[in-house]
């Protein structure tokens, strides 16, 4: 790994919003005046705060109702998982299926993987490069998709009214939920994967 001569080592920084290449020492962008650090300033720390934030929502966010169904004058609220099994039961099986996995399955796996990048970063854990780079694709792609998250909830909504006998009516669960989903799509913006790679040429 020391055989690789990075940008930071000749003194310079990329922008992160235009993508120029310049010399640190001129503090800012000569192209669009934005301040210019070879790393982002606090990345991990700040990618561990909203992480916590994120993990700790979570929980309120599956056992809060997230909706409440009214079929035929009955009033039934349900939470993420009770929603999903609901579906299930009543054979609506592609339903249950997108909230499984736009609502359980991609904002855990997002807690996790952020909080093993962190730890990779830092030091605490040793995988070997290709394990890296393959965890932080992983990572990127299930960011591509957040927002199907934030939209499950409306979506159902909107399909559901369609119907003469059945209204679902969102609740405070997905006030939660939102944030949780909010809050990973920040932490992901603020991790500094190249901190990964300072930490193996350390190694």
């Amino acid at each position: 790994m020391s055989g690789f001569v990075k940008a930071a080592d000749r003194g310079l920084a990329g922008c992160h919003t235009c993508g120029l290449v310049s010399p640190e020492k001129l503090g800012r962008c000569p192209r669009c005046g934005v301040v210019l650090h070879t790393r982002t300033p606090n990345s991990i720390q700040r990618t561990i705060a909203l992480m916590l934030a994120a993990a700790v929502l979570y929980i309120p966010a599956h056992i809060l109702p997230i909706m409440t169904i009214m079929e035929l004058g009955v009033v039934e609220p349900n939470t993420i998982v009770g929603g999903m099994l609901y579906f299930w039961k009543s054979e609506a099986y592609p339903i249950a299926i997108v909230i499984f996995t736009a609502s359980i399955l991609i904002p855990l796996m997002k807690i996790v993987a952020l909080s093993w990048l962190c730890a990779a970063a830092t030091g605490y854990v040793k995988p070997s490069p290709p394990m890296l780079g393959r965890l932080y694709f992983v990572t990127e792609l299930m960011g591509r998709w957040s927002m199907v998250d934030i939209f499950v909830v409306g979506i159902l909504v909107s399909m559901v009214q369609l119907g003469n006998y059945m209204t679902v009516v969102p609740e405070a669960g997905a006030l939660a939920f939102a944030g949780v989903v909010l809050l990973t799509m920040f932490a992901a913006m603020s991790f500094d994967p190249r901190l990964l790679w300072d930490q193996l040429d350390k190694q």
